[in-house]
């Protein structure tokens, strides 16, 4: 008699992108929390200042290209910030007069090291977030590409921005690894491997770039199936082990990790209430 088939502890995720598979090569445990339980984090300041700043950028490139200045992107960013006025990423934040004028400045200051780094007029682009598909066996990769753009001989540019720090040279290339991702992904729907990938870091100023080869757009195959093999191994056991790292510091499910004495049972429930909880209507005083 044949043994029964193991059920799996989790589901297990038949889509994988690039910042799954950082999540989970950084830390099973977390990916458990984020990508399998889909437990709501609370934003941050930083990422959603990204997003912010992402959309207006996003804006810019859909006006005719004499138009792209830096006053029109002083509007797009004002549209941007509009939108987002009652999106539970800003509203979630919790910022008062001070931390709204703030986070503003601070989206004002990234656009406006943006200008120094390229002249938007001369880009051509020809894909503004976006999303990109490829099946690898019964797995699907999946990205969203900030801007596909042609260069002056016609081949494919990725670039993606970046609002934070660029990093040291010791992790630069960890940097590029998500990207190299999305060249893996033009060439399966394009059928053509881009010419140039760049991270523009907007903090900084600098912009980082490299040309992808044959070989590092089959290792993308190559390790993202080594590690759906492990997610899908840590699913069947439900054996996600924590990572201590640097990385805990801005982990939002820190207080549910064995590593620092939590209950991960308990993350279910706790997590979803927490968030309720801080997007729910600021109780105002009638007191005088």
């Amino acid at each position: 008699m044949s043994e029964a088939a193991v059920e799996p502890a989790y589901p297990v995720p038949m889509t994988l992108s690039p910042s799954r598979v950082s999540s989970f090569t950084s830390c099973p445990m977390q990916f458990r929390f984020s990508s399998i339980q889909k437990l709501p984090e609370p934003p941050g300041v930083a990422t959603t200042k990204g997003t912010v700043v992402h959309r207006a950028l996003e804006l810019l490139f859909v006006r005719s290209g004499a138009d792209r200045t830096p006053d029109s992107l002083a509007i797009d960013l004002a549209t941007a910030l509009d939108e987002y006025a009652t999106h539970p990423d800003y509203v979630g934040l919790r910022l008062d007069e001070a931390g709204a004028t703030s986070f503003r400045r601070e989206c004002e200051s990234l656009i406006e090291k943006y200008f120094g780094m390229e002249d938007p007029r001369t880009v051509r682009e020809i894909g503004l977030e976006l999303w990109m598909t490829a099946d690898v066996g019964n797995l699907q990769l999946r990205g969203i590409i900030d801007r596909l753009e042609l260069d002056e001989h016609g081949g494919l540019v990725v670039t993606d921005y970046k609002t934070g720090r660029a990093p040291s040279g010791r992790y630069e290339q960890k940097s590029l690894a998500g990207v190299h991702f999305y060249a893996f992904l033009c060439e399966q729907v394009f059928g053509v491997v881009p010419s140039k990938i760049r991270l523009m870091y907007l903090k900084t100023g600098e912009t980082i770039e490299t040309t992808p080869s044959a070989q590092s757009v089959r290792f993308i195959t190559t390790r993202t199936k080594a590690v759906w093999a492990a997610v899908e191994r840590a699913c069947t056991t439900g054996d996600f082990r924590p990572n201590q790292s640097n990385l805990c510091n801005w982990c939002s499910f820190q207080q549910w990790c064995p590593e620092f004495n939590g209950d991960p049972a308990l993350a279910e429930t706790e997590a979803r209430a927490a968030y309720e909880a801080l997007l729910a209507p600021i109780p105002v005083s009638l007191e005088s």
